[in-house]
């Protein structure tokens, strides 16, 4: 009669908060397919005059020679100034002029020009392609202030200074973007209307809190984790980062103007981070409003986000079969102004798992509440160690006194070592916690480089359940304890009517105690029992007691 309703009202506050923080996702349509017009990806263009195949370039046509140029490019919105080193790469051929060009553009990371895109732009170089690979602008920014106005200012000059090489048309100068990047280049098109054509490597298309939205949640799927921990992904990416002075996640780059030249979009069908077919629609849609009609797309089997076949974490993974020769064909042909001869959309059927979450919004109130909860339960947990600590020192100097063994706490009843498992048991589920998510973190990384989902996905499936049951014991055993207390407080006369008097001042005292005859007892108890309290609360907002 005492402990079922104050379990009740301790478990109606944790659902509330679950049910309250739940944000809703529509995950249909699932499985959507777009058919290719062919299975092969080769790309062909016909001659000036229109009569048969033309003859472009193909690689290893010549030999390659490479020479360093360095910029200083200022940031614009701050003035920084970052040494920027530019690898140029160019056929070794001293009489050929008006070659083409590219400007290789760097994905998530920190990539230079001596790590990255090294075997594609010495591939299209031996076509006869110049080739700009350069540093990563990056400034003072990290991956969540990521200036992309700023970095597509940096790449437009790197493209002006391949357009004043003696041997490159200026005319004929393009973009390498793949993956974050083509946020940017949303940016360089809008600054600079002269580039001639673009070749984008898995295209994250939409703004990075529906693009990341949806690449978080087909993976947290894909690795086997939860529907718990998938939940996760739903109250993050809900989050109001301009808060915290993030506004990078709601970047508008899906424009008309970002499509509107030429462009070569190419996927892997094993890439876990783009989404493909609401991906090329929208790619066409912009397409076609800006007037432009000559959009390519390529889908490669086996190949992964940055078309490699395999594992992007292992040393000399290759590319899919035949993408670079296909590029240097495109690249070749749409900078001599030929027309295509191959299917536009081509290669192995395009996939996506679940919809593109394009209703994802930023939910203030929830942030706030997130952060104030997070925060309440660190400094409880700090609070806690401290008076612990306080504790154990305490304990120490008394056995080395030889003081009695109950001198230090004091703890009546058996309300010591009720508190004592209980902080454990919760202790041990947030580390539990924890590692499930890091575990679904590992995997999603693992996929992200290209290896295969896990058949026995382990504590990121069967760790979500554990908590949920042993929470709700957690709960019911602190509603025995509050029940206990009430109990032995009816016996010093606090739960009647009139109050004895007296009765508070005796258990204030320690003189009749209810928990233990120290402050220090008292004290450690009602902290150690509010900080167990945060974390269940922390443990509600993630939905452990709904999902």
């Amino acid at each position: 009669m005492v402990a079922l309703p104050i379990f009740i009202v301790l478990m109606a506050v944790l659902i509330g908060v679950s049910m309250n923080t739940r944000v809703k996702w529509d995950y249909e349509p699932t499985g959507q397919h777009l058919q290719t017009l062919a299975s092969s990806t080769a790309i062909s263009f016909a001659n000036a005059n229109g009569e048969g195949a033309a003859n472009l370039p193909a690689r290893d046509t010549y030999e390659v020679q490479q020479h360093y140029e360095t910029l200083d490019v200022r940031e614009p919105s701050t003035g920084d100034v970052q040494h920027i080193k530019i690898l140029v790469r160019e056929p070794k051929a001293p009489h050929v002029s008006n070659l083409p060009g590219v400007v290789f553009m760097h994905g998530a990371g920190y990539g230079t020009c001596d790590n990255s895109f090294g075997d594609v732009a010495t591939a299209l170089s031996s076509a006869g392609i110049v080739t700009a690979v350069l540093d990563k602008p990056v400034w003072n920014t990290n991956d969540a202030t990521r200036d992309y106005p700023g970095s597509a200012y940096a790449y437009d000059q790197v493209i002006n200074l391949v357009r004043g090489m003696s041997n490159v048309d200026a005319k004929k100068v393009g973009i390498y973007a793949t993956s974050e990047s083509t946020w940017i280049s949303s940016y360089l098109l809008e600054q600079d209307h002269n580039i001639a054509f673009q070749v984008l490597l898995s295209p994250m298309v939409f703004s990075p809190r529906v693009a990341l939205g949806f690449l978080a949640a087909q993976d947290f799927a894909l690795a086997g984790a939860h529907d718990g921990y998938q939940s996760i992904v739903r109250r993050v990416f809900s989050f109001d980062t301009a808060m915290f002075g993030l506004t990078n996640i709601d970047l508008n780059t899906l424009n008309p103007q970002a499509y509107s030249i030429p462009t070569l979009v190419a996927y892997g069908s094993k890439d876990v981070m783009t989404a493909q077919v609401e991906g090329v629609k929208e790619i066409l849609k912009n397409a076609h409003e800006a007037g432009n009609r000559n959009v390519t797309i390529r889908s490669y089997p086996v190949a992964n986000h940055v078309l490699r076949l395999g594992n992007e974490a292992n040393a000399g993974t290759p590319l899919a079969d035949n993408y670079v020769n296909d590029v240097i064909a495109w690249t070749n042909g749409t900078a001599d102004g030929l027309k295509e001869t191959t299917p536009a959309i081509a290669g192995s059927e395009l996939y996506q798992s679940i919809a593109v979450p394009t209703d994802l919004h930023a939910q203030r109130s929830m942030t706030i509440y997130a952060v104030v909860i997070h925060l309440l339960m660190a400094l409880m947990l700090v609070v806690t160690l401290i008076i612990w600590l306080v504790a154990v020192i305490r304990w120490i100097v008394d056995r080395v006194r030889k003081r009695p063994r109950h001198s230090t706490l004091g703890f009546q009843n058996g309300f010591g070592k009720a508190m004592l498992t209980l902080s454990v048991v919760t202790m041990a589920m947030l580390v539990l916690f924890f590692a499930g998510f890091g575990e679904v973190v590992m995997g999603v990384v693992q996929l992200a480089w290209g290896s295969a989902p896990t058949d026995d996905p382990g504590v990121m499936y069967w760790s979500w359940p554990v908590i949920q049951i042993v929470c709700v014991v957690v709960v019911w055993a602190w509603s025995l304890v509050f029940r206990r207390m009430i109990e032995v407080a009816s016996l010093r006369g606090i739960a009647q009517w009139p109050m004895r008097k007296g009765a508070v001042r005796e258990i204030v005292r320690g003189e009749r105690p209810v928990l233990a005859t120290t402050r220090l007892g008292r004290v450690l108890f009602w902290v150690s029992a509010a900080t167990m309290f945060t974390i269940l609360l922390v443990f509600a907002f993630w939905g452990v007691f709904v999902y």
